[in-house]
């Protein structure tokens, strides 16, 4: 099959990543296929980088998608990254092809979806009753600027994240990268919530969790980040903080319909509190690894 792969330009680059792109199209210029390269510039990320790979259906086993893979491959060598993570649902024509081509799988991912439109598939927050000597709060968009300096710090609370064998690395969070992260979301035209529970003793948060709702404020709600800090688990903080995100989702957005998730499988303590709060397992992806070293 004769086509071409042309690179194009990111007009609007996200926050903390470089992104190359290219676009495999037929010699009339139908779109077939492309391949989008995320470098990571966080330092304990440079060896690093992720790709997403998408081929038209009726266009795949011709070429297209080993091709847009070289050239996303070299780019990433010539970066000197030494590994690539790509991620496709487990059993799906994605799973087949990049096994076929070295990748290793690294970590396996429970996607689950809480349906809104049942009135019984969620429990109310009074239903999820606080630890003592915590309280909730909740903002929307960038986080205020009394709390930021110990919600920056809670973030670490993601160190220790499950990874498998992704080699992912830890993200180091400082204020700026905050609001960047921030802002992105706000870019989109999306609507970020955030719900952290603060240590009255202290007066810091020590845990978070986000919810991000797309533009229309319609359809399904996306969750980022949850974490509680290391000294604070096993106080069913993090099953109170998604409760009340999910309290907030179905009292004052009526129109977002369910809440999606996605969990390391072997997270066990995060899937059972999702399992808990009524979330149902919608399929397994796969994170594939592959070492560009030579």
């Amino acid at each position: 099959m004769t086509f071409r792969l042309t690179a194009l330009t990111d007009s609007v680059p996200p926050p903390l990543t470089r992104r190359l792109t290219w676009l495999a199209s037929a010699p009339d210029g139908t779109p077939l296929g492309t391949a989008v390269l995320g470098l990571f510039t966080s330092p304990a990320q440079a060896h690093l980088c992720s790709l997403t790979l998408n081929v038209h259906p009726a266009e795949r086993r011709r070429g297209v998608g080993s091709a847009l893979l070289s050239a996303a491959a070299a780019a990433a060598r010539e970066d000197g990254r030494r590994a690539m993570l790509v991620q496709a649902v487990e059993g799906s024509p994605g799973d087949a092809f990049l096994t076929a081509r070295g990748f290793g799988r690294a970590l396996a991912l429970d996607y689950a979806r809480l349906d809104l439109t049942s009135p019984t598939s969620a429990p109310a927050a009074t239903e999820v009753p606080l630890h003592p000597g915590y309280r909730l709060i909740s903002w929307l968009g960038s986080c205020p600027d009394e709390w930021l300096a110990t919600f920056t710090v809670s973030r670490t609370a993601m160190d220790d994240t499950p990874m498998g064998d992704t080699d992912f690395g830890v993200v180091v969070w400082d204020e700026a990268r905050v609001l960047a992260a921030e802002k992105a979301v706000e870019d989109r035209g999306e609507l970020l919530h955030t719900v952290a529970v603060v240590e009255e003793a202290t007066g810091s948060i020590v845990g978070f969790t986000e919810l991000v709702l797309p533009a229309d404020r319609s359809g399904n709600g996306q969750h980022y980040g949850t974490g509680v800090m290391p000294a604070h688990r096993r106080r069913g903080l993090a099953r109170a903080m998604k409760a009340e995100a999910i309290r907030w989702a179905r009292t004052e957005q009526p129109e977002i319909t369910g809440l999606l998730t996605d969990t390391a499988d072997h997270n066990a303590g995060m899937i059972a509190v999702n399992q808990a709060l009524g979330y149902r397992t919608t399929h397994r992806s796969i994170e594939f690894r592959l070492s560009l070293e030579s």
